[in-house]
């Protein structure tokens, strides 16, 4: 028997498949297709326009960029004059949610915007975005004090930040747009991990959680904004506008208290 990280239970070891509530069984003679799916761990947690219950097994917690050149000195939003500080208000929060989400068998996924070296996929709409005079640091230029390129794919200015370094059994995604979703291999893993359910963390919450957000919800998943684990740089107004949207159209609205507190229950 083996145990994966996302597996409260041991399961065989001819099990194909990532799933926590689905996979095969594959023997010389026979592969099984019909594993009955495991009962569901209800969350019932506190939440805004409507209180909500969570299966645990079919819940997964999304984080959307929280990254040194987002979120750290030296990195790229500090070194054209941003407000890096802004963004780093979830990692307090988070360092108290993970480890229960973890604890609980929650998948934690880190989307975090990386680059090819090359740009090669990068149209001039998206450079424009971050260099729209065609002058300064923008996307896979270099840093200053030799911490690499913007954004760029494996590198320190891609990381997620120090004090949320993912541990081993976190699945990591490169996205290169402002949805986590658009052309990343992000829907796949989370159908093939047997997900119905997303909790949204990361920064801008107006920019880069908000799309990803409302991408899951145009693809069928229930969708969750904890807003204590989000953060942006943006003028308040973003923020509320935010909120004010996920509850009226996308998704419900909570704190990461209130996950906690399910969890325990």
């Amino acid at each position: 028997m083996k145990r994966h990280p996302y597996l409260p239970d041991p399961r065989p070891e001819n099990a194909l498949g990532l799933g926590h509530q689905y996979y095969w069984l594959a023997s010389e003679s026979e592969v099984n297709m019909a594993l009955p799916a495991p009962a569901p761990v209800p969350l019932h947690i506190a939440a805004a326009p409507q209180n909500l219950v969570l299966d645990a097994r079919r819940t997964a917690i999304v984080v959307i960029d929280l990254q040194n050149d987002f979120c750290t000195q030296g990195g790229w939003v500090d070194h054209i004059g941003g407000n890096y500080a802004a963004d780093r208000t979830p990692i307090a929060p988070l360092r108290k949610l993970l480890p229960d989400l973890r604890k609980a068998g929650v998948p934690v996924i880190w989307v975090n915007w990386g680059n090819r070296p090359d740009l090669a996929n990068m149209p001039p709409n998206q450079i424009h975005l971050y260099k729209n005079s065609g002058q300064g640091t923008g996307l896979g230029d270099p840093l200053p004090g030799g911490k690499g390129k913007v954004l760029e794919k494996d590198s320190w200015a891609a990381a997620v930040v120090d004090e949320l370094a993912p541990l081993e059994g976190d699945i990591r995604v490169d996205k290169h747009r402002i949805s986590g979703f658009w052309d990343t291999p992000l829907d796949s893993i989370l159908r093939n991990l047997g997900i119905k359910s997303i909790l949204f963390a990361g920064c801008n919450t107006d920019q880069c959680v908000l799309h990803t957000l409302t991408d899951a919800n145009f693809l069928g998943y229930g969708c969750v904004l904890l807003e204590d684990c989000c953060a942006t740089s943006s003028p308040a107004f973003c923020t509320e506008a935010t909120i004010w949207n996920v509850k009226k159209c996308f998704g419900f609205v909570t704190g990461s208290e209130q996950v906690r507190e399910a969890l325990a229950r």
